[in-house]
């Protein structure tokens, strides 16, 4: 992008901006942290990268942050301009050195494709394109190979974390070529849990959305066992605290996870549940891995009937209850509630 003498380094590049005076010591910020920068572990202070980040929603914004505090430059677009540090993506693209790296965060289907799109169009041969959002596995390799076209390397990342992400770190799955992947590692750095754990380079192109899709799946059919066993003990009376039992299961079972805390913290703010309605959407990822078990002859039990419960969930008056008390009542004449 052509640049004016008569510009800072500052207005060009809005996103590499200083910290205001005292931020580096103020709560919530890194110990040194200046602007983007602050202290990194030894392993990774020779890593720093330059990334484009597309999608500044509640995942992106945090990501952004989460990279930025690891001491990399990122550039980041957003359709809302209040959130984006660029106004376009060719204008994106015009600032990230090459070879590029872009990591896409924005919702699964045409969003994505028309982002791809145009990332084909405005990228150079050696770049790479991350799909960071919950695409469906099977469009990973059309992406890659759309890519592939042009000289565009493709990884694609299953990630989990929501908006605990920022501060905990994100579960990162991904797929792709391991010189590519190899490429984008220093991220990947950024982005995950301190430890060992909580990244892998799961396979080849599809695999990071394949793994997080069987994740989501696994969560449905967890999170489904957890309601109904909560259910059953609202249900009777000889349990009087439930909310307790819940939270003695913290420490100690088989049965303690994530999920079970924010079941409590759920149950701290409304401990009989009834500010809300029993009404639960599903994002699409356990669909996608009921329909790849029957692709693949695998039985999931659990996860199809955790997704049939939450279709339920969004019937008043269920059409197949009154099919099956119509015909008791047939054959057996047995007693119906009229409408």
């Amino acid at each position: 992008m052509p640049r004016t003498g008569s510009r800072t380094a500052a207005q060009e590049r809005p996103w590499r901006r200083a910290a205001p005076p005292g931020v580096g010591s103020e709560p919530g910020y890194p110990r040194g942290f200046r602007g983007t920068r602050h202290r990194r572990p030894q392993r990774l202070r020779n890593h720093l990268m330059e990334l484009g980040l597309v999608g500044l929603g509640k995942m992106g914004g945090n990501m952004r942050e989460r990279i930025r505090r690891a001491g990399h430059t990122v550039i980041g677009y957003d359709r809302n301009p209040d959130l984006a540090d660029v106004h376009s993506l060719r204008e994106l693209v015009d600032n990230l050195q090459a070879p590029r790296v872009v990591w896409v965060m924005v919702p699964a289907g045409a969003a994505t494709q028309s982002t791809v799109d145009e990332l084909a169009e405005l990228l150079s041969i050696g770049d790479i394109v991350v799909d960071g959002g919950n695409s469906r596995w099977t469009d990973d390799e059309k992406h890659a190979e759309q890519l592939a076209a042009k000289g565009i390397g493709f990884v694609d990342c299953g990630v989990s974390g929501g908006v605990w992400g920022l501060e905990n770190g994100y579960a990162l799955m991904y797929g792709g070529a391991k010189d590519h992947v190899a490429r984008v590692q220093p991220i990947f750095d950024a982005l995950k849990p301190e430890g060992e754990f909580g990244a892998v380079h799961a396979g080849k192109v599809g695999a990071g959305h394949f793994a997080k899709m069987v994740h989501n799946g696994i969560e449905y059919a967890m999170m489904q066992a957890y309601a109904e066993g909560w259910e059953l003990l609202e249900k009777v009376d000889s349990v009087t605290d439930v909310r307790e039992v819940f939270r003695s299961w913290q420490e100690g079972t088989v049965i303690r996870s994530w999920l079970l805390d924010l079941a409590v913290n759920a149950l701290d703010e409304d401990e009989h549940l009834e500010q809300l309605r029993g009404f639960a959407q599903d994002s699409g990822e356990g669909r996608w891995t009921v329909e790849a078990a029957i692709d693949n002859a695998v039985p999931l039990p659990a996860i199809t009937a955790s997704l049939f419960a939450r279709f339920a969930s969004r019937q008043d008056d269920s059409p197949q209850m009154k099919m099956i008390a119509a015909l008791r009542n047939q054959f057996g004449g047995h007693a119906v509630e009229k409408a």
